[in-house]
């Protein structure tokens, strides 16, 4: 395809991006297919997963497991009790917090933090939940559901994590 990364040595810090979706409906998942899109483009993904409380650090079958599993190079879990680095924190850091964390990467991928303002990708499944999270967040970048919605966003079907993965590349110039 031709693509090439965008230059490492530029001071931009890379763009956070938020996956979020009510529960159930396949955020983990769906980070895992997006990770494994952007890095066979040739990407560093680096994720935040936000967790509301207690955790457990990297066991098999967790999500930021999964995340590293799918080929992040840095993963992180959040919570308003700590960071899956294992330190003490004061309170519930924000992704551009975290972002100190991710040396040498394109873009960070966030599992959570619906009520921040960053750009956010909304997965929604109408059998799993009655009405999408996102329909009045005006940082809503894109939605993935296979329901019929128009939100005034791009939507992509469940199943098109490289109309997604493309979409991205362009919205957030991750690629020259």
């Amino acid at each position: 395809m031709g693509l090439s990364r965008k230059n490492p040595s530029k001071p931009n810090e890379p763009p956070i991006i938020c996956v979020v979706g009510r529960s159930g409906s396949g955020k983990t998942t769906l980070m895992e297919r997006l990770i494994i899109e952007l890095r066979g483009l040739g990407l560093r993904v680096g994720t935040i997963k936000h967790h509301k409380g207690p955790f457990e650090m990297d066991s098999p079958g967790k999500d930021s497991w999964r995340h590293k599993q799918a080929g992040s190079v840095t993963a992180l879990i959040s919570s308003p009790n700590g960071i899956g680095m294992v330190t003490e924190v004061d309170h519930d850091y924000r992704p551009e917090e975290l972002a100190l964390f991710f040396h040498g990467v394109d873009v960070i991928l966030c599992e959570g933090y619906k009520r921040e303002t960053k750009p956010k990708i909304e997965i929604f499944r109408p059998e799993v939940h009655e009405r999408p999270f996102c329909m009045n967040d005006k940082t809503l970048t894109a939605l993935v559901s296979d329901a019929d919605l128009d939100l005034g966003v791009p939507r992509f079907a469940l199943a098109d994590i490289k109309g997604l993965a493309q979409f991205l590349l362009k919205r957030f110039k991750l690629v020259e």
